[in-house]
């Protein structure tokens, strides 16, 4: 799953007639680029967490894109990350854990390997979770996660604003499936500042990356991503 319903409200000045996962690199929409991501590791199978001019990605993406099979489910109303997620899975016949990927975010992962250690992980146990980690020299843009000696999230940090080196949520997560279901219905949740902390206790476990990474959330940031992101295969 994809969340890509925000209003994008810090990047309106540079892209206002379009949903943020929308936004160009390269004459290509960002969300394409997570596309092409998943389906070079091997999924086939992926669905599109929308709200804000959701008839956009609807129309542009239609039910296909490559090899992969496109499903879109649309909020009426604003739910937020957890609730959007908890709407898809409510209209989801598979079973077994869910990949769930930032839409506005890109992370150089071994897609394959963090999708491996969290089979591993629940096994063991199963309403434990999966967490892409990122180390950077400044995490004031982002909220900071603290890891234990046995690679376990203990803290979940809103932003700080303070200039100092940390870890980061990286924006990809694999949730076992029942955990998604147990999100409330019926109001707008943040996974980020309710779901996540409130699931500390299960077991959620960070998997550290250290390739390119970008977030589109400022028109700054924008700016860069033509840098980061890889070349489509067919360039």
């Amino acid at each position: 799953m994809i969340l890509a319903g925000g209003f994008g409200t810090r990047l309106r000045s540079a892209v206002s007639d379009r949903p943020k996962p929308m936004a160009e690199v390269r004459g290509r929409p960002f969300l394409a680029y997570l596309i092409d991501q998943l389906e070079e590791a091997g999924f086939e199978t992926v669905t599109l967490c929308t709200g804000y001019r959701a008839e956009q990605i609807e129309e542009h993406f239609g039910r296909r894109q490559g090899k992969m099979t496109l499903r879109h489910s649309r909020e009426m109303e604003p739910l937020g990350t957890g609730g959007a997620l908890r709407m898809a899975v409510e209209t989801s016949l598979e079973s077994g854990p869910v990949l769930v990927m930032n839409g506005d975010s890109y992370l150089d992962i071994d897609l394959k390997a963090f999708c491996s250690k969290a089979m591993s992980i629940l096994a063991e146990a199963s309403f434990s979770s999966l967490m892409s980690t990122l180390h950077l020299p400044d995490t004031s843009r982002y909220g900071r996660v603290e890891v234990d000696g046995n690679g376990r999230i203990v803290a979940f940090c809103e932003k700080t604003g303070r200039t100092e080196a940390g870890w980061i949520n990286g924006g990809i997560y694999a949730f076992p499936r029942e955990l998604l279901r147990a999100i409330p219905q019926g109001r707008a949740i943040s996974l980020e500042r309710e779901v996540i902390p409130d699931r500390l206790s299960d077991g959620i476990f960070a998997f550290p990356c250290h390739g390119r990474f970008i977030d589109i959330g400022t028109p700054e940031s924008l700016l860069l991503a033509a840098e980061v992101l890889p070349l489509p295969a067919w360039s």
